[in-house]
């Protein structure tokens, strides 16, 4: 039986820039007919873009069954297989998603929630706090104003960026204090500042792996690229094997070569 993911044409709807850094793709059409999303608030697609025959991941920042609408809000920098592309006008060009995925799963008993990223974090902890339930506190490292981004009833620290390409992220979260009771944290941003924060998760706070979520989504060596390995057979071949969850994230991490 075929693994392969389903894939779907699209067309560029609309293209608005969000902020300096930010573009807002609105993709639609007939062949987004079969689409459906996972509901999941940190899903994410593939997108390949003309002239193009790799994939890069992006968050579903949100989704219209009625309308076949899907929005993607695109970080634009200088180098990069979608950023060069989404920078200038893509109104009326094709381009394939593949169908979504999503990793979010706060325990149903969570008293709170703590998201950290940096901008490639923002569209998903958007859709998150939007739909959250239990008191939010969000850490966000970004070059841009993004005051009105997220949801006003949001208790926000905006963190400066230290430069292009650059990440303090995970000296942050260790000065964090946490709030009392159990809760769920998620975090996505630099692959190495990922790697950092799983380990402290795991041997210093020894949190369960279900109280976490932690996702590398570009890497600094590698010209701000977003995520091109797709975690999800990663994490469940390794379940199958019987690995542990640190052994499983570090076969993520090599597989990306960060």
């Amino acid at each position: 039986m075929s693994t392969r993911a389903r894939q779907y044409d699209a067309q560029v709807l609309t293209r608005v820039r969000v902020s300096d850094h930010l573009v807002r793709l609105v993709l639609g059409g007939p062949g987004l007919a079969e689409f459906e999303s996972t509901g999941v608030p940190d899903e994410w697609v593939g997108l390949v873009v003309p002239g193009q025959f790799q994939s890069r991941y992006y968050t579903v920042r949100s989704w219209d069954r009625s309308a076949l609408e899907l929005e993607l809000d695109v970080v634009v920098h200088d180098v990069g297989l979608v950023t060069e592309w989404a920078a200038r006008d893509v109104v009326g060009e094709s381009v394939t998603v593949t169908e979504p995925k999503g990793s979010f799963a706060m325990p149903e008993d969570a008293s709170w929630l703590i998201l950290v990223g940096d901008l490639t974090a923002m569209p998903a902890m958007a859709r998150i706090t939007a739909s959250g339930s239990v008191p939010t506190f969000v850490w966000a490292e970004v070059p841009d104003d993004l005051a009105d981004y997220l949801p006003t009833y949001t208790t926000v620290h905006w963190l400066a960026q230290p430069g292009d390409g650059e990440s303090r992220l995970s000296s942050v979260v260790e000065e964090i204090e946490w709030p009392a009771g159990d809760g769920y944290f998620w975090m996505a941003g630099e692959s190495s500042q990922m790697r950092a924060i799983r380990k402290h998760l795991m041997r210093e706070r020894r949190l369960p792996a279900t109280a976490y979520d932690v996702m590398g989504y570009w890497r600094a060596n590698a010209q701000r690229q977003p995520r091109a390995v797709d975690p999800g057979p990663i994490w469940r071949a390794g379940k199958a094997a019987g690995r542990s969850d640190e052994e499983i994230w570090a076969a993520y991490d090599e597989a990306r070569g960060s």
